[in-house]
């Protein structure tokens, strides 16, 4: 064991790429080559990586969706050899001459590209920021980036996630969320390669936030031997963690950890000085060995630490405690649900709250979004299929979503989104509670309880041809709307709840009144889920402070109609030809450019525009 290597300084990561870049032969007026590959080995490329793809794009759009899409930003994926994978976002501000650089298969290693956000991360193994002037090439000064490695179960640089605009992005920011991003990714590669099959176990240093990306997380075997970890178990264990066993890192023995409930919080002290709290995950098939130490009584396993009751879905708003009343009604009964409301306002939540409320709660809680998995996989990933059914099919075969969800419930999200065809065999399924895997001649019978969800009107898909009408009738057996956020009347105690749950131990102080204004005000297009992006930004900003609009990502504001008028300084009347200084003020604002705008008495887009002026 040893302790994580100390991040470079932001200086020194400069100075060793361009120095990086010198000894490659490069100079500031050489163009990127981007090394672009053929064709054929692009399609290889993606084939090779469309796991990773996968995990990425179903990790990071909710980030894109609720915190980024408001802005002039492209989010790229690229593998750990600098090279293009997918992009999310907008490439309106590229240059064309450089747009084959942004497409896949195109290299961002510094031998090629010079300094820039992805082949420095790369390089250096470690988060960066790159300023427009910190490029080493001229022709990659029209952007800034942030980027973010991301290893796998053996601490093995595989990828990389980047953000970048032409515009001003706010290091902090942009950064804290490229990170956030990124660990995301790691956790669910993590929990995806061992599927459940041995202990888990996750901590952080406070009670409401085990359910946080940026939570420590542990895999280990009956036998106590740690199998993987993320990397910020290692930060907060302050060891590299690699092939210990979990004795050696808290005061605890094997045999008391194992008896701990599944799902409810309890205390470790660490080897060192720190005290944690954890929650314990056992495999859903418990080794022989492993069954050994459970001599204690056996007792009904308590609703997971993420798990929302059916009660505490309101607070207050009389449209969600009518959705919850009909729901709770019709909760044994095999009548089907079909929840309607926008992006991000809680439908998963809801139909959770069912699973843990019904008599299928300690049975499997599926859910699939339907807009997030690519057509043509649609059917294999949820009627499952035969191996060697399709070309890059599993030689095992896969039994589908639906059938792992057998004896549970099954949550469709976007149902709106499936395909036609694909509406067709589910149809099937319904009628005949039986799944035809693709490939397959053989029925499987299943019991499941299929809840849907839309933000779209799913008549008018009907009347356009888009959705089977038939179809439509058979999952809306009683259609239930949730409101978007911006409508709810228990606005205030919905934020003290987000709060709460994100907020570290220590930061007592909640939101200043200012922000409490600006948040009742806020339309919150992404509705709850933006609510939770939104104030973990701000959290990790303000840390022991009260959250004051200087803490808010700058993109908050743009759904605002006006600046926030939370400075307590006047505004003043001050002419922006007359300050030529504004860099040094942006600096001393820390970046900050709707504080720095509110100072100045200006819009945000004013003083963008005066320092694009001041660039040329």
């Amino acid at each position: 064991m040893s302790a994580p290597a100390s991040p470079l300084s932001h200086e020194t990561i400069i100075k060793d790429s361009w120095s990086r870049c010198r000894a490659f032969g490069l100079s500031h007026q050489s163009a990127p080559a981007f090394d672009q590959l053929p064709a054929e080995r692009i399609a290889q490329l993606l084939e090779s990586q469309h796991a990773l793809v996968q995990t990425t794009h179903q990790e990071v759009l909710p980030y894109y969706e609720n915190i980024l899409s408001n802005s002039n930003c492209l989010i790229m994926l690229a593998d750990n050899q600098g090279q293009v994978l997918t992009s999310w976002g907008t490439q309106r501000f590229i240059q064309p001459s450089l747009a084959r650089g942004f497409s896949a298969g195109a290299s961002w290693l510094e031998h090629c590209s010079g300094t820039n956000a992805i082949g420095t991360a790369l390089a250096c193994e470690q988060a960066v920021h790159i300023e427009h002037d910190e490029h080493f090439l001229k022709a990659n000064r029209f952007m800034t980036g942030s980027a973010a490695p991301i290893f796998d179960a053996e601490r093995r640089v595989i990828a990389v996630l980047d953000v970048s605009s032409d515009s001003y992005l706010p290091p902090s920011h942009t950064l804290g969320m490229v990170k956030m991003m990124s660990q995301t990714v790691e956790n669910r590669l993590i929990l995806n390669l061992f599927q459940g099959r041995h202990f888990q176990l996750t901590f952080n240093t406070g009670l409401n936030n085990l359910d946080s990306q940026w939570a420590g997380l542990l895999i280990f075997d009956d036998s106590g031997q740690v199998l993987s970890a993320n990397r910020r178990a290692d930060n907060l264990l302050g060891i590299s963690l690699s092939r210990v066993g979990i004795e050696s890192l808290f005061k605890v023995s094997l045999l008391e950890l194992l008896n701990q409930p599944e799902g409810l919080p309890f205390a470790l002290q660490a080897a060192g000085r720190n005290r944690f709290h954890c929650l314990l995950k056992r495999p859903r098939q418990v080794p022989i060995q492993a069954r050994i130490f459970a001599e204690a009584p056996a007792r009904p396993a308590p609703a997971s630490a993420d798990a929302v009751s059916l009660n505490t879905l309101h607070f207050g708003d009389s449209r969600v405690e009518k959705a919850v009343r009909q729901a709770e009604r019709l909760l044994e009964k095999d009548i089907p649900l079909l929840i309607h409301g926008e992006t991000g306002v809680g439908k998963e939540v809801f139909v959770k709250a069912l699973h843990q409320a019904s008599s299928r709660s300690k049975q499997a809680f599926i859910a699939v979004n339907c807009a997030a998995i690519p057509a043509e996989l649609v059917e294999s990933e949820l009627f499952g299929y035969e191996k060697g059914a399709f070309t890059g099919a599993s030689q095992k075969g896969s039994i589908g979503l639906i059938r792992k969800a057998d004896k549970g419930t099954l949550f469709l999200d976007e149902i709106g989104d499936m395909p036609l065809p694909t509406q067709a065999r589910l149809l099937r399924v319904l009628q005949e509670r039986c799944v035809q895997p693709v490939g397959s001649s053989e029925l499987f019978p299943v019991d499941i309880r299929i809840i849907s969800a839309t933000n779209r009107s799913l008549r008018e898909q009907v009347q356009l041809g888009r959705f089977r009408e038939d179809l439509y009738y058979r999952i809306g057996g009683l259609t239930l709307e949730l409101p978007p956020l911006r409508e709810r009347s228990d606005k205030q105690a919905l934020f003290k709840r987000i709060w709460e749950q994100h907020r570290e131990p220590g930061q007592w102080a909640g939101l200043s009144r200012d922000v409490q204004e600006l948040f009742e005000r806020h339309p919150w297009p992404g509705n709850l889920r933006q609510v939770s992006s939104v104030m973990q930004v701000a959290l990790a900003m303000a840390e022991e402070q009260p959250i004051r609009a200087e803490h808010l990502p700058d993109d908050f504001f743009v759904d605002l109609d006006m600046e926030p008028a939370t400075s307590h300084e006047p505004p003043g009347d001050i002419d922006l030809q007359d300050t030529p200084d504004l860099h040094r003020q942006l600096k001393a604002v820390g970046g900050n450019i709707s504080l720095l705008a509110r100072r100045l008495g200006v819009s945000r887009n004013t003083l963008y525009k005066r320092l694009r002026q001041l660039d040329t």
